[in-house]
């Protein structure tokens, strides 16, 4: 399978995940919330594939997720990013992370919380007492994230494939 085949399969299998129903019985907030960390974690690795995308022609191979999260927080001297000899993808991608409300900085934060002890997904509110407001479903934030990568894909695979 090749590295593009790979980062599809990921975030169809990451969409089917969200799409299933968590049911009505007394195991569907646990079967919800597994069914949105399951789907998190494959958009991990979709994230991760995509980084393996983009770098395929650089020295030293890709970074998974969290080294590369490291090093984009890290400011980089001397020059532009061509100058430097930067992938303009990863630097695209540094960018777009640093941005509070981008999709990206988004999921980089929901992949750290699911690798915490409290877990990324939320428990839902029972019933008589006030939910928070403003607090988006995390399946709902993940769909958002899983469309906004699959918008960013062609631009990022165009300047891949140039190589």
């Amino acid at each position: 399978m090749s590295a593009v085949a790979r980062t599809n399969q990921l975030l169809y299998q990451a969409e089917l995940l969200l799409a299933l129903p968590a049911g009505d019985d007394e195991h569907a907030p646990a079967r919800r919330m597994a069914l949105e960390e399951g789907a998190l974690g494959q958009l991990g690795l979709a994230f991760e594939a995509l980084l393996r995308e983009v770098t395929t022609h650089a020295p030293g191979g890709a970074p998974d997720w969290r080294t590369w999260l490291d090093a984009a927080g890290q400011p980089q001297a001397g020059g532009d990013a061509a100058a430097r000899g930067e992938i303009a993808e990863l630097v695209w991608l540094e960018t777009l992370a640093a941005r509070p409300e981008s999709w990206l900085a988004l999921l980089l934060a929901r992949l750290v919380a699911l690798q915490s002890d409290e877990g990324a997904a939320r428990r839902g509110g029972s019933p008589g007492l006030i939910t928070r407001a403003g607090a988006t479903p995390l399946g709902d934030e993940l769909r958002w994230c899983l469309e906004e990568f699959k918008a960013l894909l062609p631009s990022l695979r165009q300047g891949s494939q140039e190589w």
